[in-house]
């Protein structure tokens, strides 16, 4: 079911399809700022695995977590260094996901995660309306693993078709590329994946100090 998320004076029936599918444990597609997402709530463990069955992906590769505003931090995650809080200060919302280590009192089953867990706050309103709505999603790049992210809701359904009971279509992704991936559980910061945020604003905001040798990008 592809349903309008176009205009907040007119997405109210399609977020709350969406809320109610979620509440269901269901799995949703949703718009971003950056690719389509696939996403469900992160706290009930058999939809995250649902999740991850849709992509064709196992428990190794647990799926990031969209948040509605970086207050939302200090809730799911712990010792998040200073640097990688300027990050998210300055970067949020934005195409920018930060793995940190997860609180470990936290009841959700995200997959293989080590104890840490990777946070985005989404530059997309309607993204962040349903996120007000719902708390943190567990959200990853709305597609089959190997192919290319979805940049549609059309895109995201010919993909997932029936594993994803509703497709809000917010139109064409802004950005059309992932998010940059940070790694903030080490000794220093380290770029896992560069995408919508380039290194150089990285090294702009904290300083290149702030990266280990080698993980400074050119």
């Amino acid at each position: 079911m592809i349903l309008p998320c176009f205009d907040p004076a007119t997405w109210g029936p399609s977020l709350d399809a969406a809320v109610h599918a979620l509440s269901r444990g269901e799995v949703v597609v949703l718009p971003t700022d950056t690719v389509y997402g696939v996403g469900c709530d992160a706290f009930q463990p058999e939809a995250v695995a649902r999740v991850l069955a849709a992509k064709g992906r196992d428990r190794q590769m647990p799926p990031p977590v969209l948040i509605p505003s970086a207050q939302t931090v200090d809730g799911l995650a712990r010792d998040v260094p200073a640097p990688a809080r300027a990050l998210m200060e300055a970067l949020w919302p934005g195409p920018l996901t930060v793995i940190v280590s997860a609180q470990p009192s936290l009841a959700w089953d995200l997959g293989e995660t080590r104890g840490t867990v990777a946070l985005r706050v989404p530059d997309h309103a309607a993204a962040l309306a349903l996120l007000a709505r719902t708390g943190p999603l567990a959200v990853t790049s709305a597609n089959r693993t190997g192919n290319s992210a979805a940049t549609t809701a059309d895109d995201a359904e010919r993909q997932l078709g029936d594993a994803v009971s509703v497709y809000l279509d917010g139109g064409d992704s802004p950005l059309g590329v992932a998010s940059t991936i940070v790694d903030a559980t080490g000794p220093a910061l380290r770029i896992v994946r560069e995408g919508g945020v380039s290194g150089d604003r990285l090294v702009e905001i904290v300083g290149a100090q702030a990266f280990g040798e080698g993980m400074v990008p050119k």
